[in-house]
């Protein structure tokens, strides 16, 4: 589990092919003093396991189902990528909680300077829509955001200065594909509803249990 802060962008030192599935060679610096073989680390929002440790770099392997799901399929060699290593008891919450289980991938469709800020609007598959909500969360390569806008298939999000200069969203163009993962609590909400609808049809009834 994650928070969405990003620690450190990395860059793919190397890729190659096993079977069905990639080993990526990810060089950082700032990670690579708190990470042992076997812990998740979320690259671009992808919960991954380190298989090796080097002076300079970590390994880590993504299943084929995982390259189907994400963008890791479209990583290229000296890429940045965004970093986190996961949550501790002792680690701040700062953003929300995320699992890098991703849920879809979107597309860049506009980017708009403002005084402060940027905003960054992202088309999405609209079955996904309910589990977002205006000023709620969202996790875009890994990257705890804020929603400031919100239509059936697109959302917008701004960004700081800071968190342009320190993720990936520093590279974005239009187009640019990306690995979204939407709030966890409203999927367990809806998954709690739909079992309660299995046993029953009254929706008052299904109110009052979870009120």
């Amino acid at each position: 589990m994650f928070t969405g802060l990003i620690e450190e962008i990395g860059k793919i030192d190397k890729i190659q092919q096993i079977g069905n599935g990639i080993e990526f060679t990810i060089s950082c610096k700032k990670i690579l003093n708190k990470i042992n073989i076997d812990d998740s680390i979320s690259v671009n929002g992808v919960c991954l396991t380190a298989t090796k440790i080097n002076s300079d770099s970590f390994v880590a392997q993504a299943v084929d189902e995982t390259i189907r799901k994400t963008t890791l399929k479209n990583f290229i060699l000296h890429q940045e990528v965004n970093l986190e290593t996961a949550l501790t008891l002792q680690k701040m919450l700062g953003g929300h909680l995320v699992l890098g289980h991703i849920d879809s991938i979107g597309t860049l469709k506009n980017i708009k300077k403002e005084d402060l800020g940027i905003l960054f609007q992202f088309h999405f598959d609209s079955k996904y829509s309910k589990y977002l909500v205006e000023v709620g969360s969202v996790a875009i390569d890994g990257v705890s955001l804020t929603l400031a806008k919100l239509n059936d298939s697109d959302f917008t999000v701004s960004i700081i200065p800071h968190s342009l200069q320190n993720t990936i969203f520093r590279n974005y163009k239009i187009g640019e594909k990306v690995n979204l993962e939407f709030d966890i609590i409203g999927k367990y909400v809806e998954r709690m509803l739909d079992k309660s609808k299995e046993n029953t049809n009254n929706l008052q009834e299904i109110i009052e249990k979870f009120w």
